[in-house]
């Protein structure tokens, strides 16, 4: 026959054990308690990483807009325009917006 106070003994450290792997420590009655720390969660902050890739994106093509000439840009886009899928998909992302034109005249100094 089982001890009952052995199997609510058995149960009690089955909950602490179950405590402490979740990093929470033990407090018993009567005793000075501890804060049970939580680790941090890690948040992939998505907004400001695309933010980033964007402006990265378009001070990029701004610099490349300003080293080559405006003439050369176009003629460059047009022919990637003509390309396959993918050269027609780049086209598109490469063309100049008004972002990358406000890039280029402030890095001319205009």
């Amino acid at each position: 026959m089982a001890d009952p106070m052995m199997t609510e003994f058995e149960r009690r450290l089955a909950r602490i054990r179950k405590g402490h792997s979740k990093g929470r420590p033990f407090e018993a009655v009567g005793t000075l308690g501890a804060l049970p720390y939580r680790a941090p969660r890690r948040r992939v902050p998505v907004f400001k990483l695309v933010v980033f890739v964007v402006a990265m994106a378009i001070g990029l093509k701004g610099i490349i807009h300003y080293s080559v000439g405006a003439n050369t840009y176009d003629r460059r886009v047009e022919a990637l325009r003509k390309g396959d899928d993918v050269d027609k998909i780049a086209a598109m992302l490469m063309q100049a917006d008004p972002a990358t034109l406000f890039v280029s005249k402030v890095l001319r100094g205009q």
